[in-house]
């Protein structure tokens, strides 16, 4: 069995850390893993969503500890791996919202650090209830700075801010306020629930999500006037689409759409 597993049904890949005696940890293998995949899924027309799940007792627990320690002891102390290592787990993190399909983080037990980060760069995330997020690299002397840059763009500052300098750990009650999480569900419903919203978000227009998603994140590092500027040529973009046409005249007809997708 390899350390992540794809299984494909109805437009929606599945995506399954499967590493549970290491807490899906972010290890060399899994980051090339998650990378082979972002990869596959760049040009798959097939795919509208994915789902990344962990597998065993937690979803995520970061970065691989052990092959850390192991890095250091290179002549350098280890600064040629370490700057590889983040460099390579912020391309994951990138390409997760640089993937033109909605990514949706399934997320159970903890989420912690580079696992955080995960939960934060994804499209959305559904956690079951119970679950624990943390950027708690300061416990043990090493601050999440790279973590930081997908935390802050999803929850306030000064949230943001408490986690990283404490270490403290956010239920999922908190999680949702602060908006790391869509929603929370009782452990039992989360791949149904998962499921669900994935099934939802496939149901559209695939080409309009996808020009969608990639505006989404462009407009977000604009100026208000240059947001609306781009967001505008984005529509014109999306209403010269066949399909798009073919949706609004269903609508106008008050019948089903027939789409090419």
């Amino acid at each position: 069995m390899g350390i992540l597993e794809r299984t494909d049904a109805d437009g929606i890949a599945r995506l399954r850390m499967t590493a549970p005696e290491r807490l899906n940890a972010l290890s060399d293998a899994m980051l090339a893993a998650l990378q082979d995949q972002i990869d596959r899924l760049m040009d798959d027309d097939t795919t509208r969503v994915v789902i990344l799940s962990g597998e065993g007792r937690a979803f995520c627990a970061g970065h691989d500890l052990k092959e850390m320690q192991a890095g250091r002891q290179a002549e350098d102390g280890g600064a040629a791996y370490f700057k590889d290592l983040f460099d390579r787990c912020a391309r994951v993190m990138r390409g997760l919202q640089t993937l033109p399909q909605p990514v949706i983080a399934q997320v159970h037990g903890i989420a912690t650090a580079a696992g955080c980060q995960l939960v934060a760069s994804a499209d959305m995330a559904v956690a079951a209830e119970g679950t624990r997020f943390g950027v708690n690299g300061v416990n043990i002397g090493l601050f999440c700075s790279t973590p930081m840059v997908a935390l802050t763009r999803n929850i306030p500052r000064k949230a943001a801010f408490e986690m990283l300098t404490t270490g403290r750990f956010v239920g999922t009650e908190e999680a949702l306020r602060l908006g790391l999480i869509n929603r929370a569900v009782p452990e039992a419903d989360l791949a149904a629930e998962s499921a669900e919203l994935a099934e939802t978000v496939a149901g559209k227009l695939g080409a309009a999500v996808r020009i969608g998603k990639r505006a989404f994140y462009d407009q977000a590092q604009m100026p208000l006037d240059q947001a609306y500027a781009y967001t505008g040529d984005v529509m014109v973009e999306n209403m010269l689409l066949r399909d798009t046409d073919e949706g609004i005249s269903a609508f106008l007809e008050k019948r089903d759409p027939d789409w090419q997708r």
